[in-house]
């Protein structure tokens, strides 16, 4: 069914499952409901996905679309939050001339293993990509790594050329996994809290050595938050520093870290050079 019209949010319920020269094709993870985004963010087809994958086909033609291309960068937002915390470095990416994907997903509505298949989902559907980076925040990364592990069909027609994390829970987080106990926390953060045992997380296969991968730890607002109601100091959650190239700690007073132009500088900067 077409529509035209904008689209007024939606970020916390719609998953991005297809993308295409910053159209996209987003899935409602309640309904399964499909709907055709273009660059504004404007609603132009509803249905199914190959319905609105087919509507894509006919716009790409009507409005002359060039064809995409070059070195994509994937980016996964953390715990409770949306695509927008990386408009900033969305920017800085485009301007040094990558493609960017900045993928929604409903953090709060599903378990891992839910946000892993949509993640493969995405990554099996790109076209004309060949090469891809990733940037994670926080649980990003927990479910990039989960993509990772599952042996997934796009490993073999995608470049991986390299990952950074920004403050990843690669240890797991006891603090999350007690707040998964109360219903209230349950309701506001999702079924995904209460996956977070280092026990569960620390299970959780590696990343294949020969990716370049950086980690980016801040002090950030969440965990002074915390630290502020529980009365306690909260552990760094990385300690296996020795499996990245490049670990460094960075100060952040930012509300979103990825306002930062120095955080976003080291970040584009390691997906270029290697190095932050």
């Amino acid at each position: 069914m077409k529509k035209n019209f904008f689209t007024f949010g939606g970020g916390y319920i719609w998953e991005d499952v297809f993308f295409y020269q910053k159209w996209r094709i987003q899935r409602n993870c309640k309904t399964k409901i499909c709907r055709l985004l273009d660059n504004w963010d404007i609603m132009r087809f509803e249905g199914t996905f190959e319905e609105c994958r087919n509507s894509l086909v006919q716009s790409i033609e009507v409005h002359e679309i060039v064809r995409q291309k070059g070195h994509m960068i994937v980016m996964l937002h953390g715990l409770a939050e949306s695509k927008n915390v990386f408009k900033s470095l969305w920017r800085e990416a485009v301007n040094e001339k990558y493609m960017v994907a900045a993928l929604n997903y409903p953090s709060t509505q599903k378990k891992i293993e839910g946000h892993v298949r949509q993640l493969n989902f995405f990554l099996s559907h790109l076209e004309d990509v060949k090469q891809v980076s990733f940037v994670t925040n926080g649980i990003g990364g927990t479910i990039l790594k989960s993509a990772f592990a599952s042996n997934p069909s796009w490993r073999n027609k995608l470049e991986i050329k390299r990952i950074v994390e920004v403050n990843p829970i690669s240890e797991g987080s006891l603090l999350l996994k007690k707040m998964s106990n109360y219903k209230i926390m349950g309701k506001i953060l999702g079924p995904i809290i209460g996956e977070m045992h280092p026990k569960n997380i620390k299970s959780i296969p590696q990343y294949p050595q020969n990716i370049e991968r950086g980690i980016i730890l801040t002090n950030h607002y969440t965990i002074r938050i915390l630290e502020f109601f529980t009365r306690t100091k909260i552990k760094r959650e990385y300690q296996d520093e020795g499996a990245a190239k490049q670990v460094v700690n960075a100060k952040s007073f930012k509300f979103n870290i990825f306002k930062s132009d120095l955080i976003n500088k080291m970040i584009i900067n390691f997906i270029k050079n290697g190095k932050f």
